[in-house]
């Protein structure tokens, strides 16, 4: 899910202000804002809408703008790598010139940017086939960008790209200790945008939600 500088001025301006420098970067806190508990997760995900996947027809990845432009000219990639990294330090451009990441899914430490891709924790595609499909281009860009929930994390890009487009029924970190996290992470999400779940999905993030 390697992103890209793109769509500068014209698109929504997401609260990217402020989260980011153009010197030495303040500590990072490493991981994603707005993880619920495991409790709240429990509670969340018995909220959740229960219902078949819908299809994959009309999806496209252009239609979640991604990795925008803030009013500081860094982009969405760029403030989380900023964020979920240890002594970071950035360009003019916005993009790390030094720091260290560490990705919770596998237990990888990187210190290139390129190692690492930014993943959305519920999937464009998953996305759209629990619900996203009838939203409005502006919802999904909001989505595909949101820095204030748990939606986006950096981790080491081939984990990533292994993940894909795959529901906690199909795929969960490689690291077994960090399974509570994701599900709640994931469930977090889905009870923000209102997402539904399948059964198979649901029972996977129970399991976990269990396990914490």
């Amino acid at each position: 899910m390697r992103g890209h500088r793109s769509l500068r001025a014209t698109l929504t301006a997401l609260p990217l202000a402020g989260a980011l420098g153009l010197a030495l970067a303040v500590p990072a806190s490493a991981e994603p804002p707005g993880i619920p508990s495991p409790e709240t997760a429990k509670t969340e995900l018995a909220e959740l809408t229960v219902a078949p996947e819908g299809s994959m027809d009309g999806y496209s990845r252009a239609k979640f703008p991604h990795w925008i432009e803030g009013p500081d000219g860094c982009n969405t990639r760029e403030a989380v790598l900023k964020r979920d990294g240890k002594d970071v330090a950035v360009g003019s451009d916005c993009y790390p010139t030094s720091g260290s990441w560490f990705s919770p899914y596998d237990g990888g430490t990187w210190t290139k940017p390129s190692d690492l891709d930014i993943d959305h924790v519920v999937p464009l595609a998953a996305a759209w086939r629990s619900g996203a499909a009838k939203w409005t281009q502006d919802q999904r860009q909001a989505f595909a960008n949101d820095l204030e929930g748990p939606q986006l994390i950096a981790v080491t890009d081939n984990v990533n790209q292994a993940k894909g487009d795959q529901t906690p029924d199909e795929w969960m970190p490689p690291e077994a200790g960090y399974h509570c996290k994701y599900a709640s992470m994931w469930v977090g999400t889905k009870h923000k945008y209102e997402l539904t779940v399948t059964d198979a999905e649901k029972s996977a993030l129970q399991k976990a939600l269990d396990g914490c």
